[in-house]
């Protein structure tokens, strides 16, 4: 075993990276920097029709916000590049050539139009699933059942050919894994795989070994899904006389409906599925990050708030599951509360008015907004609900939440209008919470009703809203002047 760690996390450049692709890079960040070792990306183009052009700047775009550092890869190559297997085209040719020369690959000049035919007569005769392999390649048109100087003509004709395994017939694939013990594997189950297609690129299981091998990887921590791939690439690190890398297959990320969590289901859910979204949205990236950590590993306390350089000094394989993790949502949202909590209200400042669409609020007074802030932060779950919540601070309410005006009664005009009556009477530097509590609790007593009856009319005057910071604070910020035009316009309007 190679003594050092040496992960790679090597994403196709299919789509925007999902937050399943981001837990996996984050497990391997976390085991290299565990072991001092190396943090690889690799960028897995070999499928050029779905190739998406924006994707591979968001791979590294939603790891630099996540706070993963790419020790190698086609930004800061080291002596391992390329780094996108487009880029290593001929590399893999030739170690096909020589799985084909050792007897462990052959070339199959099939046409789509027989494969097909091949499937259709075996479904016919009972077979559910056929597949190229041991049994069915002794009747198609191949390296193996064509004589030599056939072969040697069509190559040289230029005819289309792929390269497919050589896989035998009736053999025990077995191979230890780190999180899932002991996994075996009959060879009997497998197809033929491609190795080399008609066009000359590698599928990503030749691509996929040869290069874990030139890059030296030590340990492949990579999502369950490729599990079943893995008895293909023990057979092709046997027949290539290699050293098989450390195996890992992390638990799948499943809905909270139950199953994986597929794109369908997060977004039925209200699940954001690319890390793109999370970083759109305002999630803090600490916060997701120490949530994903805990969605199939732990640290086997009862702890739950970790910085980055805390995970990686605490993560280990041996405390990853074997099973589904079930994704929380509610559980993320207390994350980047913690976390929004931690930051000053002087940086929350800075960044609010950075995102903000309100002129008002980007143009807002710096000691004003973050008193604001230190009101508003308490409670909500993500930085730009202050913006929202808040929206009463930086101009007069221009419509009331409909749910709350329903509790907007009768005698609810008279009680704002004794209330504000009391405080006008105030000069500015009386204008305090305290103060405004006190005479709020005199007006209740001489009318003799409860709390209520005036707190919530009083709210739904001065900020629109049913619920938020505590009023009185709020008051005092607004102004005299501010509250009692307030009061004064949603009278008119609700009375």
């Amino acid at each position: 075993m190679k003594d050092n760690v040496r992960v790679r996390f090597a994403p196709s450049p299919t789509g925007f990276l999902h937050i399943g692709g981001l837990r996996t890079a984050l497990y391997n960040y976390l085991f290299a920097r565990h072991h001092n070792g190396r943090f690889v990306l690799r960028i897995e183009d070999t499928d050029q029709s779905r190739y998406v052009k924006e994707a591979e700047e968001d791979i590294i775009k939603s790891l630099e916000w996540s706070g993963i550092e790419i020790d190698e890869g086609s930004e800061n190559p080291g002596k391992f590049g390329p780094y996108r297997q487009s880029e290593r085209k001929e590399m893999y040719k030739k170690f096909a050539e020589e799985l084909i020369e050792n007897g462990h690959a052959y070339y199959a000049f099939d046409t789509t139009e027989e494969l097909d035919q091949m499937r259709e007569r075996l479904q016919k005769s009972g077979n559910p699933s056929p597949k190229y392999d041991t049994i069915t390649r002794q009747s198609m048109i191949n390296s193996l059942t064509l004589p030599s100087e056939e072969v040697r003509k069509r190559l040289d004709a230029g005819n289309e050919y792929v390269v497919r395994l050589k896989v035998p017939r009736r053999e025990t694939i077995r191979f230890e894994d780190l999180i899932r013990g002991h996994v075996s594997f009959e060879s009997k189950g497998l197809d033929d795989q491609v190795l080399l297609k008609s066009d000359g690129m590698p599928t990503y299981h030749l691509a996929n070994v040869v290069d874990d091998h030139l890059m030296e990887i030590s340990h492949v921590i990579r999502g369950e899904e490729w599990l079943s791939s893995t008895p293909k690439h023990v057979l092709l690190y046997q027949a290539f006389g290699w050293e098989l890398p450390k195996m890992a297959h992390l638990p799948l990320i499943m809905s909270p409906s139950g199953g994986k969590l597929s794109k369908r289901k997060a977004e039925s859910e209200g699940i954001p599925i690319n890390t793109k979204d999370y970083i759109e949205q305002h999630y803090e990236p600490e916060a997701l990050v120490n949530f994903l950590a805990y969605l199939g590993w732990s640290p086997g306390d009862d702890s739950e708030i970790h910085s980055l350089n805390d995970l990686c000094r605490l993560f280990t394989l041996d405390r990853v599951s074997k099973g589904g993790a079930v994704f929380n949502h509610k559980k993320l949202l207390w994350y980047n509360e913690h976390y929004l909590r931690e930051i000053s209200d002087r940086k929350l400042a800075e960044r609010i008015k950075k995102i903000a669409d309100n002129e008002a609020v980007k143009n807002a007074d710096n000691e004003f907004l973050e008193k604001a802030i230190g009101l508003l932060k308490e409670r909500v779950s993500k930085i730009d609900e202050i913006i929202t919540m808040g929206s009463f601070f930086f101009g007069d309410p221009e419509e009331y939440d409909e749910k709350a005006v329903k509790k907007w009664k009768d005698d609810s005009s008279e009680l704002v209008l004794a209330y504000k009556e009391k405080i006008a009477a105030l000069d500015e530097d009386q204008f305090e919470a305290a103060t405004l509590k006190s005479l709020l609790e005199e007006v209740i007593n001489a009318e003799g009703v409860g709390f209520g009856k005036l707190m919530m009319p009083l709210r739904i005057a001065t900020t629109g809203q049913g619920f938020g910071p505590d009023l009185f604070a709020s008051m005092e910020l607004m102004g005299k002047e501010s509250v009692l035009r307030r009061i004064d316009t949603a009278v008119k309007k609700l009375g």
